[in-house]
């Protein structure tokens, strides 16, 4: 494998703590949500994943959509990713609601689920964390 990039950042504190990246664009306190017994009032590690597979999902509908002629630059995906009780363990899920404007909404579920299959993102969570693509 070759590497392209790495991100760095570093975090302290856990749930309530803080996070920097290694060019400082990155640079703010974490807090655990008021549904998890915190203070709130700043983001969360749900949040921060959330907000980076949508951008890589997104990443790749856009190339598996520009092969197939279809034009995503106005897609966009609501990703909800959920920290979850299972017995006494923890564990993520996510939904990613998917939305293409000017084509069917059967033509936007092939192209999620094409999407899904080649994000990065994606292929990190299969078979970890439930996971569901939905079009809408």
């Amino acid at each position: 494998m070759n590497k392209l990039y790495t991100g760095a950042v570093e975090a302290k504190g856990g749930r309530d703590g803080h996070v920097k990246s290694s060019d400082g664009i990155i640079d703010f306190e974490l807090k655990k949500p008021k549904e998890l017994g915190g203070q709130g009032g700043a983001t969360n590690p749900e949040q921060l994943f959330a907000a980076a597979w949508g951008g890589c999902y997104l990443g790749a509908l856009g190339s598996v959509a520009e092969r197939e002629g279809v034009d995503t630059s106005e897609a966009t995906v609501n990703v909800q990713v959920s920290f979850n009780e299972d017995g006494k363990e923890f564990a993520l899920s996510a939904d990613l609601d998917v939305h293409i404007p000017n084509i069917s909404h059967d033509e936007t579920q092939r192209l999620a689920d094409m999407a899904h299959k080649v994000c990065p993102y994606s292929k990190a969570t299969k078979g970890n964390i439930e996971v569901r693509v939905t079009a809408v």
